[in-house]
């Protein structure tokens, strides 16, 4: 039976707390964009750490009124059209945060490159994207000849572009910005599972890249050097 759209926004793997992206924020930040916010936990831990103004954009309407409790301001709509028509005026942001969003916009190329327009001289964009390189992708292709559409993950079925790391460091590129740093969430699994604990063992050279679940990113407008954590 199909979900309903209030299921489909309200989805568990859409409103957790994201603590890996929120230890890459710097705790001196004055002003944060949270494009995606859903239900605004993530900023709400960032407001709990530090005195810092959230400004969030959602898409759901259900999920921006719970969001509006959370953040300082929330804009409801397309994130494309609220940052390419100018909806934020003269905001400008120490960090623009993309939590498993870009992936979701029909052009994300246009997404980062006006996002990169908002940030103050020294800020920053963190995104996490999940990399369809991963080895659960390969077995399913290769050998169940199958695309597994699924709830959440790597193949969400809302999403409408799909990523590996070359093709993450080329969006960055094509948007003026130097990635400065580059972490990753590895997994056996591509599901939640007690495994993927271990996974970071698994993670030799040659094979990282197919345990790769999400890379996390971090760019900016000035010229920086990259670096692989």
């Amino acid at each position: 039976m199909d979900k309903s759209p209030k299921e489909l926004f309200l989805n568990p793997s859409y409103i957790g707390p994201r603590p890996d992206i929120l230890q890459l924020i710097p705790s001196s930040v004055l002003k944060v964009l949270d494009v995606g916010c859903a239900t605004g936990e993530l900023g709400k831990s960032i407001k709990a750490r530090s005195t810092v103004h959230v400004t969030g954009i959602e898409m759901a309407p259900e999920m921006a009124e719970i969001a509006r409790n959370q953040l300082d301001e929330v804009f409801v709509g397309d994130a494309d059209q609220i940052l390419t028509n100018g909806l934020l005026g003269n905001s400008r942001f120490d960090v623009i945060i993309f939590a498993d969003v870009l992936e979701h916009v029909p052009d994300p190329w246009n997404v980062l490159t006006r996002a990169k327009d908002y940030l103050t001289h020294d800020g920053i964009v963190i995104a996490s994207i999940p990399n369809v390189r991963h080895i659960d992708t390969i077995f399913n292709l290769v050998f169940k000849g199958y695309w597994p559409y699924r709830d959440r993950g790597i193949h969400d079925r809302t999403h409408l572009r799909f990523f590996t790391k070359k093709n993450i460091i080329e969006l960055f590129d094509n948007a003026g910005m130097d990635i400065s740093k580059i972490k990753v969430n590895y997994r056996i699994v591509e599901a939640p599972s007690d495994k993927n604990r271990f996974a970071h063992r698994f993670a030799l050279p040659i094979i990282r890249e197919f345990l790769a679940f999400q890379y996390i990113i971090v760019g900016c407008a000035s010229n920086r050097s990259r670096s692989d954590s």
